[in-house]
């Protein structure tokens, strides 16, 4: 899986995985400002030719190093991450539940 580049498109509010010039997987996420920052992940999606590759856990471990690189929580709302998180608490540290709140709010808005 070394061919695959995670770059982050934060205008378009998405974490792409990149192979051959062309994403191959993305997560969906927006920046929660306010109890405190947070990227928020809303939805994760490899394409079904590179499914079963690792795609989907290298884009959720480098969510969580770009939000430990800026100095801000992860809140997942994806099933995929919150999973991904349970099974790697080291590398994703759990989000405070009255941030998960505010984000689901600002999701439903």
């Amino acid at each position: 899986m070394s061919d695959v580049e995670i770059r982050d498109d934060r205008a378009a509010g998405r974490l792409e995985a990149v192979a051959g010039g062309e994403v191959v997987g993305h997560i969906e996420y927006f920046v929660l400002d306010s109890p405190a920052p947070a990227l928020v992940p809303v939805h994760t999606i490899v394409e079904p030719a590179h499914e079963g590759k690792g795609i989907a856990g290298s884009l959720a471990r480098e969510l969580y190093a770009l939000a430990g690189r800026e100095g801000v929580a992860v809140a997942p709302l994806c099933p995929y991450v919150v999973s991904w998180a349970e099974r790697h608490p080291d590398e994703a540290p759990a989000a405070d539940p009255a941030l998960l709140a505010a984000a689901k709010e600002r999701a439903r808005s």
